[in-house]
């Protein structure tokens, strides 16, 4: 019988649910505040770890956040280490999903349309 979840998308899971804390209650960085981890996709050999991040507000700019969280990925890896089993923490690399910000706008767009529709 074949498993559900490879162990690949189980640590990813796992990594994704232990970053979430610490930067929730762990990280002191006034740029972080209102960040929202989305995924975490690792590399087939479990060497490096993409974390896809949103922000509350879309429409802000990712740069700041972007800096923080890099200033903060060996802070973090450190603590992923003692929270998660794996002989080797993979490295964290950070990626903006914008893919709330796209919704936002394509949302926006639809409503456009529906509103020169009813005005005809």
């Amino acid at each position: 019988m074949p498993r559900e979840f490879t162990r690949n998308q189980r640590l990813g899971n796992q990594v994704l649910r232990s970053l979430s804390e610490l930067l929730r209650f762990e990280t002191k960085d006034p740029r972080l505040q209102g960040v929202s981890l989305t995924a975490v996709e690792l590399t087939r050999d479990l060497s490096v770890a993409r974390v896809y991040y949103s922000m509350l507000d879309p429409n802000a700019d990712a740069a700041p956040v972007q800096a923080g969280l890099e200033k903060a990925a060996g802070f973090l890896r450190g603590k992923l280490g003692q929270l998660i089993k794996v002989r080797h923490v993979p490295e964290l690399r950070f990626e903006h999903d914008a893919s709330a910000a796209e919704s936002q706008r394509i949302s926006d767009l639809i409503d456009g349309a529906l509103n020169s529709d009813a005005g005809r």
